[in-house]
């Protein structure tokens, strides 16, 4: 830059970089690789919300639903929402409709973050967690989870704690490492939060993707968190939908009124015909449920079954549909190194770790293969896997 001439471009973007995830697909299909990396299904959604949105269309559904979410939709979120949940939200006053779970939390973080405060993240960490707290002028105090549990320290924990914090954000179950956060752990959370009247941003998007009898709890339902917590969610993984965009905030009265103007700036709304497919989506029986977790226990563990031919040890996930995996005995050059390898050489894309961790040293050891594809695509990779060698296999962790 010479003398003279301004800086271009905000302070703020330039602390950090584009979405990696999304990099590893771009690579995965100028190399012709399978696409175990970005987190999205390869198998058609149900036929129930194809006709649903496609009747939406016919029925000319096609202008501005109302900012924060179409009616209907939101009636059928608070009705699911309740029967899941067994959280009472009113459909007028706490429920906000917004463009996918990442432009929910962007809008959450604007609306209720200033400058200078301290957000509370657990790392490694889904990558926009860090970006958005940066975009809203905050500055994230990192917690990290230890393997083989991915299980926090309270004395760490405690520390994080402070006048300044604002916000924690709790992913369970948890991107990229599988955990499902119990609930004495939650009830820790709850408890510090209500101690420093902080708010608990909780993205939920896997929640009913669960796996060993593990099960989900919303951190709302615990004592004195209804009023504190802002809850994520969204349509992309329960319902293999992930290109449509739709997802929704569960908040108090007053914490929805500062989302919704923040959210009405931010993009005025989801597309309204997939808004009101929405619906059909909510009212699907508790049976679509138990059989989606099914499909994705077969769809674990012939990933995992691949990983111990291969002698890759690994992160057996409680929930959502990755896979952890440990390398740091498998490439010397870490995980750009064996991510780069894997996709140019033996044709299969992964997510390099050192992505989920605020310190890409951190994250060297370790690639994350997501598993949300169908059963002829797990078997390619498979074969593309078996061909890295012959290495005997490592103990699993």
């Amino acid at each position: 830059m010479t003398s003279g001439q301004k800086k271009k471009t905000s302070s703020k973007a330039d602390q950090f970089t584009e979405s990696v995830i999304r990099e590893m697909s771009r690579l995965a299909a100028r190399h012709g690789a399978i696409n175990l990396a970005q987190g999205f299904p390869d198998f058609a959604c149900p036929i129930e919300l194809k006709r649903a949105a496609c009747e939406a269309v016919e029925a000319d559904i096609n202008q501005y639903a109302i900012t924060w979410g179409d009616q209907l939709f939101r009636e059928a979120i608070a009705r699911k929402v309740q029967w899941y949940l067994g959280l009472a939200v009113d459909p007028q006053t706490q429920i906000t409709v917004t463009c996918g779970s990442t432009e929910a939390m962007a809008a959450v973080m604007l609306a209720t973050v200033d400058p200078g405060d301290e957000v509370i993240v657990f790392e490694p960490f889904y990558e926009n967690y860090g970006p958005d707290a940066i975009l809203a002028g905050a500055i994230p105090r990192y917690v990290r989870l230890y393997p083989p549990d991915w299980r926090f320290d309270e004395a760490e924990l405690r520390r994080a704690f402070n006048t300044r914090t604002r916000a924690i954000i709790v992913n369970t179950p948890h991107n990229p490492t599988g955990k499902v956060f119990d609930a004495a752990e939650l009830s820790l959370i709850a408890g510090l939060c209500r101690q420093w009247d902080v708010l608990a941003f909780t993205d939920e998007i896997y929640e009913h993707i669960l796996y060993d009898g593990h099960t989900h709890v919303a951190l709302a339902t615990l004592p004195g968190m209804a009023e504190r917590t802002i809850t994520i969610n969204g349509l992309s993984k329960t319902y293999s939908v992930t290109g449509w965009r739709v997802g929704y905030i569960l908040a108090s009265p007053p914490l929805t009124a500062a989302i919704r103007k923040v959210h009405d700036f931010l993009t005025v709304g989801a597309p309204a015909p997939l808004q009101r497919a929405g619906v059909v989506a909510m009212q699907l029986p508790p049976s679509y449920y138990k059989e989606l977790a099914q499909q994705y226990a077969l769809k674990r563990d012939a990933l995992l079954g691949t990983l111990e031919e291969v002698g890759l040890p690994y992160f057996a996930p409680q929930g959502a549909y990755y896979v952890f995996a440990d390398i740091a005995g498998s490439e010397p050059g870490g995980d750009l190194a064996f991510t780069r390898y894997l996709i140019e050489e033996v044709g299969v894309a992964v997510v390099p770790g050192s992505s989920f961790f605020s310190n890409p040293v951190e994250g060297r050891r370790f690639v994350r293969f997501c598993f949300s594809k169908t059963s002829a695509t797990l078997a390619a990779a498979r074969e593309r896997l078996l061909t890295m060698g012959s290495a005997a296999p490592r103990s699993v962790i």
